[in-house]
């Protein structure tokens, strides 16, 4: 039995929050994203700014040279989180095969909901609008790729002036490779920037093209990347719904305004981020073994250090002290820090057998508890722990 698969996508989604709190925005060219003269950059932006020529991930200080008027709206990204939940848990009313793969995009497996497929995407539509305020985009197919893909191309072919496009856009059963057929071929996932000028030196410009092309000589070309591709290109997808993904890593990370020569100021910021990795874990019930460091110079230089502690943890102590060790074992003194990051991976439950000896490091996680909870409850603000020295 053929599935249907509905995908949904947020319009603009940050942009649409910052009008909810904020409607004098509304039809205004704006961007959420850093300040430019901060190497910030566009996280979205507005219907009106797009008109212009502003794209998201483009630096804050080119989307003002393309727009002048632009104005600029710090993001809020626990608010953002907040909507998106509301957004998921009315997904979830609907049914239990959600997918959520971006705050803003989630894929529905609706093949056993008895309404049909167009009732049930206008339905969502409009109570996302009108109990939210938020507008939103669907695609409708047999799989998750080509549903992407025809939210995509609603969105492209009813685009309104200074306006979301609330598109829907249904493929039926058994036409997938003729809707996907005259698509450019960069629309087609797998296909990134290399990929696509190797195609295009071979004459291949839609993804009808690689459809036509032999499978065999796809895969000489390209690898075990090419029998996907081909694939793809057919409009094949078998990959179900996942609704839970295995936690492999947690990780925060911060890019500085102005590169950072002060110790004091890095290893601050290094706790600051084990707090939160270490919050995150205790929240899911979860520790960690490998603890890791990211660093990256004024020039760009990236490294990564890791060291693989004998027992699993969730401790910002524990956290924070292994990562102030791989701090001094790659940074010279006074070397500028554009970007600094710590991370936890070797992700599994954490083991407590607890001895005699072991009784003050419980009393600690207890206390660590309390902590999580009052700041869960009240705020980050509301406590926090001393310093070690």
């Amino acid at each position: 039995m053929p599935r249907t698969i509905l995908h949904l996508d947020l319009d603009a989604f940050f942009c649409s929050v910052e009008e909810i709190q904020n409607p004098d925005l509304r039809g205004k060219p704006f961007a959420v994203g850093g300040k430019p003269n901060e190497r910030g950059v566009v996280a979205s932006c507005s219907y009106a700014a797009r008109a212009l020529g502003v794209r998201s991930a483009m630096p804050m200080s080119r989307a003002l040279q393309l727009c002048r008027n632009l104005i600029i709206v710090p993001g809020r990204h626990k608010l953002y989180g907040e909507y998106s939940e509301k957004v998921m848990s009315k997904l979830r009313d609907l049914t239990p095969l959600v997918e959520q793969i971006s705050i803003d995009e989630a894929f529905l497996d609706i093949t056993e909901i008895s309404n049909p497929p167009t009732r049930i995407a206008l339905d969502l539509q409009t109570g996302i609008k009108n109990e939210l305020h938020l507008p939103s985009s669907i695609g409708i197919a047999s799989n998750k790729l080509v549903a992407k893909i025809a939210t995509e191309v609603g969105k492209k072919s009813g685009k309104k002036k200074n306006e979301p496009p609330f598109a829907l856009t249904i493929v039926p059963n058994g036409e997938e490779s003729k809707f996907l057929a005259p698509l450019p071929a960069d629309m087609l996932w797998g296909v990134g920037p290399k990929t696509y000028a190797r195609l295009i030196e071979l004459g291949i410009h839609t993804i009808g093209d690689i459809a036509n092309w032999p499978e065999k000589e796809i895969i000489n070309l390209f690898g075990e990347n090419g029998r996907d591709l081909w694939h793809h290109a057919q409009g094949m997808d078998n990959r179900p719904i996942v609704t839970e993904y295995e936690t492999k890593s947690v990780s925060q990370e911060t890019t500085f305004n102005v590169d950072v020569h002060d110790e004091k100021t890095l290893e601050k910021t290094l706790r600051e981020q084990s707090k939160e990795v270490g919050r995150q874990l205790r929240k899911s019930d979860l520790a960690g073994k490998t603890v890791k460091l990211k660093i990256r110079w004024s020039d760009f230089t990236t490294l990564t250090r890791q060291i693989t502690l004998p027992t699993s943890t969730d401790s910002d102590d524990e956290i924070f002290r292994t990562a102030v060790k791989l701090l001094k074992t790659v940074r010279k003194q006074n070397q500028a820090v554009r970007l600094i990051g710590v991370g936890i991976s070797g992700i599994g439950f954490p083991v407590r057998q607890l001895s005699l000896w072991d009784v003050g490091s419980e009393k600690s996680r207890k206390l660590q508890e309390v902590v999580d909870q009052l700041q869960e409850k009240y705020g980050r603000d509301v406590i926090h722990k001393g310093d070690l020295k």
